[in-house]
């Protein structure tokens, strides 16, 4: 049988239950091969329930810093025996499997073209451990120990990180350490170390990782933190998953840069209301009231938040929401990531509505998008909706480290102060002075007796008088029309790659990819993949809509154009298909909607089956059960 080698290039996945303290673990597996100065990308796919119910931990190493899943297993780690028939079934031919042999393992689970590692763990902590809780938890510490010795992960590196876990907490180092150590002897003393696939430090050629030291962190804390540093004073929410640690984050980084120094009071509010509905209404009136005011929800609340939006996309009140996607729709599943709110974000609200939408694709630009989305709710004076997914916003990412200009200045927009208005002779609120659509607003208490107005959800004209006439009403909606069009020049543009050369490609067409967020790392290493094949494929990355008129460009410069997103009806394609006035025949969706994120084979299979390729050898949308 020939074994998988390679080295800081495999795929590990952590079988475990909910509930059983293993992520922890396995995380700590991930940050030890992170501090090794190794490009790491681990995902935690849980249940929604509180415990008993499979959980699996993937962690994708990849010299090359691929940090988008690849798909199949090459050392599975099963602690489970509900799902190890389907764990084994799962790895690749040449892999192999680490398991509890506790109890003996049935015959019928043996494959001759896998090699198979039994690890005693549940006997080894009943003999070392009298606490019956810590027998269960150090038994997936005590798997992190093996797997050190089997992929020659630094020890020392393992030690110093439950040194800093349990910092304050010392009386948890000991065992800890006595598991890891356990773990570690039992694999060299009965296994022959390090395995084929194994680690080694400074054997990295990504070019990101020469580039900067790189951190890890999710998606929901840096966009936190771009709330405090783009000024955001109020928060308002309803607890949903996985949105909720954005206002935790918020919370824990309020407390320690909201609080005055002079007197010791707070300079924020953070408001859990009744309702997702009630959380939207209290950000809209913040932000009428000038604050810069913010909400995270996921797709349930996104519908129950529609009729705010469109209150403030036509009353013309600035706010924002972070929208940590889900699978959908309903409850849908909780726990599972999609790119599936894309029309109901873009279009929120009844009648003709559009926001404005950025898709961030890293934890930096999470932060980023966060501070630029508040200057942009005021600059526009309309919600600003921020398309994050459970992938991103829950896992642990590889990132630029994050970056803060100290000369930056909030961009508030077309206010008026109480000087300006004395200047003005009569003040029009929805009167369109410089012709971008874009109106003067003023803030309540600004001046004593000029620039107030009604503001109203309902037809008006220019001076926000209640208005029925067909005239008026056209003449709104027709510069909110405009505003949109203003904001194609403020929104991120597109990343643009141009293909990979290829000496002797194999298709005349011209090939390009669109992708957005969490599918942009391994659509990069499946157009890398489809290169080394022939076929070169130019990328754009869209991070904004309204759209950039680049990409009008780049689909007319192209025969074919694959749309790579993860919903079932192709919500991307849909969206630039009606906005850009795109034959459905150019653009070809790539799509994947089981709730777990796409792998780059997916990517290059329906790429390849879309070519008509005989090696397509077709992965189905759903390709895994987890």
């Amino acid at each position: 049988m020939k074994q998988i080698e390679g080295i800081n290039d495999f795929v590990v996945k952590f079988a475990n239950v909910n509930g059983s303290g293993s992520a922890s673990a396995n995380h700590l597996f991930a940050k030890a091969i992170f501090r090794m100065g190794i490009p790491v990308s681990p995902r935690n796919i849980f249940p929604s329930n509180i415990q008993g119910l499979p959980t699996w931990y993937e962690v994708r190493v990849s010299s090359k810093g691929y940090l988008g899943r690849r798909g199949g297993v090459d050392l599975m780690v099963c602690v489970n025996p509900q799902t190890m028939e389907q764990d084994i079934a799962d790895i690749e031919p040449g892999g192999y499997f680490v398991y509890d042999n506790t109890k003996p393992l049935s015959p019928h689970l043996k494959r001759d073209d896998i090699t198979y590692f039994g690890i005693p763990l549940t006997e080894m902590c009943m003999r070392e451990f009298k606490v019956p809780r810590l027998q269960q938890l150090l038994k997936n510490v005590v798997y992190v120990g093996a797997m050190a010795a089997l992929l020659d992960i630094r020890f020392s590196i393992l030690k110093d990180l439950l040194n800093d876990q349990f910092k304050g907490k010392e009386k948890l180092i000991h065992p800890n350490v006595r598991a890891l150590e356990m773990g570690f002897q039992y694999a060299t003393e009965n296994f022959s170390c390090p395995l084929p696939i194994r680690l080694e430090m400074g054997g990295n050629d990504a070019p990101h990782i020469k580039e900067s030291n790189h951190i890890l962190m999710n998606g929901n804390t840096a966009a936190a933190l771009g709330a405090i540093y783009g000024g955001a004073t109020v928060a308002a929410w309803y607890p949903i998953t996985p949105s909720t640690s954005v206002i935790d984050a918020f919370s824990k980084y309020a407390q320690r840069m909201r609080i005055d120094a002079g007197s010791g009071k707070k300079n924020y509010a953070i408001l859990q209301a009744e309702d997702e509905i009630a959380a939207m209404g209290i950000v809209v009136g913040a932000g009428w009231n000038g604050a810069r005011a913010f909400t995270a929800t996921s797709g349930p609340g996104l519908s129950l938040m529609s009729e705010f939006l469109g209150l403030a996309y036509f009353a013309e009140v600035p706010v924002v929401l972070i929208d940590v996607q889900r699978s959908g729709p309903s409850t849908g599943m909780p726990t599972r990531s999609q790119q599936s709110d894309i029309l109901a974000a873009a279009y929120a609200s009844h009648g003709d509505t559009k926001h404005m939408l950025l898709f961030p694709a890293t934890p930096r630009e999470c932060f980023d998008m966060t501070v630029q989305a508040f200057d942009l709710a005021e600059r526009f004076q309309t919600p600003i909706i921020i398309m994050s997914d459970l992938d991103l916003g829950m896992n642990d990412v590889m990132s630029p480290p994050l970056e803060w200009d100290d000369d930056y200045e909030m961009d508030r927009g077309k206010v008026l102060d109480a000087d300006a208005l004395d200047t003005v002779e009569k003040f029009g609120r929805y009167l369109d002075v410089d012709g971008d659509g874009i109106c003067y607003r003023t803030l309540p208490g600004t001046h004593p007796d000029k620039g107030a107005f009604f503001t109203r959800g309902s037809s008006k004209n220019e001076m926000a008088v209640y208005s029925e006439r067909g005239e008026d009403y056209v003449q709104n909606v027709d510069r909110l029309l405009r505003k949109f069009e203003t904001a194609k020049s403020y929104v991120p543009e597109p990343k643009t790659h141009p293909p990979i050369e290829v000496k002797k490609p194999k298709t005349r067409k011209k090939l390009g990819a669109l992708f957005f967020g969490t599918s942009a790392s391994p659509a990069y290493e499946a157009v890398e993949t489809l290169a080394e094949e022939g076929y070169p494929i130019d990328t754009m990355r869209i991070r904004a809509f309204p759209f950039h008129k680049s990409l009008d460009e780049f689909i007319h410069e192209h025969d074919i154009v694959f749309v790579i997103e993860q919903n079932r009806d192709g919500q991307m394609r849909q969206l630039i298909m009606n906005e850009c006035h795109v034959s459905p025949d150019k653009l070809t969706s790539v799509l994947n909607y089981s709730g777990i994120p796409i792998t780059a084979r997916t990517i290059a299979s329906q790429i390849r089956q879309a070519l008509n390729l005989e090696s397509a050898n077709v992965v189905k949308l759903h390709p895994e059960s987890v």
